[in-house]
């Protein structure tokens, strides 16, 4: 069993670790938090055996093999520096760092370690998206004409919704391109592969001043006698972004997080010359493939229907819903495959540093066209 620590338990610590007990071939053995109490306290929620208050001492736990970033954008480059120097494989939550500094820096760090390294962007482990990438690869889509989309959500719709991400200081200059646009980008450049590498942005900011609980950040509740302090928004709400791929084709994607009912909608639609396909992560089990002289089809995500090379994604008969915490377990996979061979594949399905830091390359680039108002280069 290959031995893994987890750094940050909020939201999506527990995710990974979940994720990791159907995989078989991990155990977590060590978790840190902010203080030691945090630690322990969510250990013994999570039956995790040991618990640490700083990321040295975890990297210092006897046998550690691999640690997994979970924590807030701003802690990312540092920790992920600490885990690289202790020689550790490190799989990260996304954004890989702040900065398209940070994040080069990290991949220089990151083959001087000579470990396995990983981000995590889920989407592209979806059965369906892999389904569509092979169709793409194979031919059957036609020459890329363009492709187009949007991720939309609905939880920072209200005035009194804040948390942690609406700072700049703790979630980066971009707060919804880079939370959730991140993901549009690199699902599409995964299924088109294809690299974009030029944008035009107009970014919105719809709450100037957010209301934040005084007791505390937590968005998704409400009291009715909550006292606010009144907090001054920097970062987007709403985005659209036009974009050329590094082969001539174009394309353009809106991200939003106040578009109300909207409560996890990555979509996108491929146009091919022979086809389109069509994906939309809130009815994850099924692709659209559009035709000119013919029906258009819905196909499922049956294993016996799919491409061989995605059927692996796919894990029960048709009709069998899979969702998130099922392509999140995908992602796991094809990480800890690498793990155990010690070896990155020539073309790994999951994303790495590399990864990561072409997608902050995009983030950097969009929100320099919305401050200069032009097409932005997105540099390498």
């Amino acid at each position: 069993m290959i031995n893994v620590g987890i750094v940050g338990s909020g939201f999506i610590g527990p995710a990974h670790i979940e994720a990791l007990r159907r995989l078989g071939v991990a155990q977590v053995v060590a978790l840190c938090d902010g203080s030691l109490e945090q630690a322990q306290e969510k250990a013994r929620a999570l039956n995790v055996p040991h618990a640490y208050g700083s990321v040295d001492e975890l990297l210092a736990h006897p046998g550690l093999q691999v640690v997994h970033n979970c924590t807030p954008n701003h802690l990312h480059a540092q920790i992920n520096r600490q885990i690289l120097a202790a020689g550790k494989h490190v799989f990260s939550e996304k954004p890989l760092c702040m900065t398209p500094e940070e994040a080069r820096e990290l991949v220089d760090l990151a083959g001087q370690a000579g470990v396995i390294h990983g981000v995590s962007f889920v989407y592209r482990h979806f059965a369906m998206v892999r389904q569509a990438a092979s169709m793409m690869r194979e031919g059957s889509v036609g020459r890329l004409f363009g492709s187009h989309g949007s991720y939309l959500q609905d939880w920072m719709l209200r005035e009194t919704d804040y948390n942690w991400r609406v700072d700049a200081a703790l979630g980066g200059a971009s707060r919804a391109v880079a939370d959730i646009g991140s993901h549009w980008c690199d699902t599409v450049q995964f299924v088109t592969g294809r690299r974009i590498v030029e944008v035009m942005a107009d970014l919105s900011i719809v709450w100037p001043t957010r209301k934040a609980k005084v007791a505390g950040n937590q968005t998704f509740t409400r009291q009715a006698d909550a006292v606010y302090a009144d907090k001054a928004v920097t970062t987007e709400d709403f985005g659209s972004v036009l974009f050329r791929f590094d082969d001539g084709s174009k394309g353009s994607f809106s991200v939003s997080q106040v578009s109300a009912g909207r409560k996890n909608r990555l979509s996108f639609e491929i146009n091919g010359s022979e086809r389109s396909v069509a994906w939309d992560q809130e009815i994850p089990q099924q692709l659209w493939i559009g035709y000119r002289e013919q029906a258009n089809q819905t196909l499922s995500d049956d294993p016996g229907l799919m491409n061989a090379d995605a059927a692996d994604s796919a894990h029960f008969p048709g009709g069998h819903i899979e969702g998130w915490p099922d392509a999140f377990k995908n992602m796991m996979a094809q990480f800890y495959r690498a793990v155990q061979a010690n070896a990155l594949p020539e073309k790994p399905l999951f994303a790495t540093f590399h990864d990561g830091a072409n997608v902050m390359d995009i983030i950097d680039a969009i929100v320099k066209s919305h401050q200069q108002q032009r097409w932005i280069r997105v540099e390498r």
